[in-house]
Formats: C-alpha cells, structure tokens, sequence
C-alpha cells in the first residue's frame, strides 16, 4: 500500500515496537516542523505509549537523551546481580528510570491538559501466574505476527487475553501517569509484569499493534514502526512506516548509536514524505 500523509489528521496512532518506537520521535519532530497538527484523540500501545506522551509533552529529544545515555552506560542485555528484581534483564528499570525523567510533573501537566489521550493495556489470562501465561501469551503474539504480519490480531481474545484502552489525561490528572506509561510496555519474561487496578498486565501490543481510539472519527495517521505484509484499505486511515527496517532492535539496551540512527531514518522519511505531499 502506497504511503500517503494526510492533512492535519484527526487522530494519531503510535504503534508499539519498542526501541523502534524512536522512529516515530525523528518522524514527528521533522513533520512538525514544517506542518500544524492539532488531533483530536491520540493512541498509544507499548513503546508507543510512551512516544505519544514525550509527543504532546514536547519531549521526544529529551527522549532521545536520555535513553542514549542510559544505554551509554549498559554494555550488556543481562544483569545476573539484580534479575530477580524485575525481570530476568535490566531492561525494567532503566526503561522506567527514563520514563520518570522524561515524563515529569510538567509533562504530566500538560498531558493532562491535552487531547484525549487512550493507551492501550491488556492482562493476561491467569492472573496466578502472570509471568509464566504472559510468556504464553508473547509466544502466541509472536507467531501470529510472523504468519499473518498484520498489525490488528485476531488471536487475542480467543486465548483469554483481557485488554482496554484507559484514560491517559485522567491518569496524569490522578499522579498515575508513570504507572500507565510502564506498564504499558511490559514483555514477560524481560519485564516482570506490574499491576494495574489490581490486575496483573502485560504489554498492550499483544492484543493491537495500532488500536484505534474509542470514538474512532474522522482522519486517521497511523505511526508503525516496521513494514507488515497485510495493511487494511480503509477510507480515512493512513499507515506510515519505515522505509526501511530500523537499525534499533526491539530490546537491545546497549547500544545508543543504534536509537539516534533510527531517529534520524524518522526525520529523513517525514521529509521524503513531505517532499512527496507538499500539500498535505
């Protein structure tokens, strides 16, 4: 399906993808700078959650400084000393160490004051074993990915997965915006699954790569982080994506060079793109 950028869409769209998700920080900061958006309802599923919010906060270069300089600092993926803290990595806390940075009261505030903004989290079937049915689950996500390679799954429901889009602008309001953002981006066994509401969670990306808002209305961009085989032709949304695959693996937390790499394939394809649709 051919690329095409919209007008000043109603609704924005960040797709899950982990570190790829830095993709969509050099995309929109580009487009940006050249074009007045003003959406109405936001999205955000897992990595995404978190590029939705350093979005309408205005801090996706922020972002991009403080991971790098986390990931300066981690020269390996495994942490064997503090595993069985959260998770079997470090991955946990340094992503959540970079949220709670990034992510401050001002940011809170404005996000709170912004656009109806929705992230998307799912609970895993057996609320007893969360590690354990969440890695079932990553399991099954990952093989519906590769065999259908779509963005929207169908398999979700059908093992028992539990999801729902909750109300960012409330929990920024309420002081649980952190709480959201990180849990939202929860891969077991890499990260050990928090809760929320009293449930167990596991990432939202699991149930829906690109969920939609609820209401779903008007123009729709939608910021994928990969390319997929299977796209949906429908009247009034527009699937972005890289053009070609992005140099940051999903989970590789050593490597910051890799994140401003992917950052900068963001900004040079919003200004292909703009180049394409001067008049978008």
């Amino acid at each position: 399906m051919r690329q095409v950028l919209p007008h000043n869409p109603d609704q924005l769209v960040f797709s899950g993808g982990g570190l790829r998700c830095f993709w969509q920080g050099g995309f929109m900061t580009t487009l940006t700078e050249s074009r007045s958006l003003a959406p109405k309802r936001l999205t955000g599923v897992s990595g995404g959650a978190l590029a939705g919010a350093a979005y309408l906060a205005g801090r996706e270069h922020a972002l991009l400084e403080e991971m790098c300089a986390a990931f300066a600092a981690q020269d390996s993926n495994i942490d064997l000393f503090h595993a069985g803290d959260a998770g079997l990595t470090p991955h946990q806390s340094i992503y959540c160490e970079v949220v709670d940075k990034v992510i401050d009261a001002e940011a809170a505030r404005r996000i709170a004051e912004g656009p109806a903004f929705q992230i998307l989290i799912a609970h895993p079937p057996d609320s007893h074993l969360p590690t354990l049915s969440g890695m079932a689950m990553t399991v099954a996500y990952e093989a519906e990915l590769h065999s259908i390679n779509a963005p929207h799954f169908g398999w979700a429901e059908k093992m028992g997965l539990d999801y729902s889009l909750v109300d960012a602008n409330a929990a920024a309001r309420e002081g649980r915006l952190f709480d959201l953002i990180c849990a939202a981006a929860v891969i077991p066994p890499v990260f050990e699954p928090p809760e929320w509401d009293g449930r167990p969670v596991v990432d939202g990306g699991m149930a829906d790569q690109a969920p939609m808002p609820d209401p779903d209305e008007g123009t729709t961009m939608i910021l994928l982080t990969r390319k997929y085989r299977t796209l949906p032709d429908m009247e009034g949304r527009f699937y972005l994506h890289p053009g070609e695959e992005t140099p940051a693996d999903k989970i590789d937390f050593t490597d910051p060079e890799k994140l401003r790499a992917t950052w900068a394939q963001g900004e040079a394809d919003a200004r292909r793109l703009i180049e394409n649709h001067p008049d978008g």
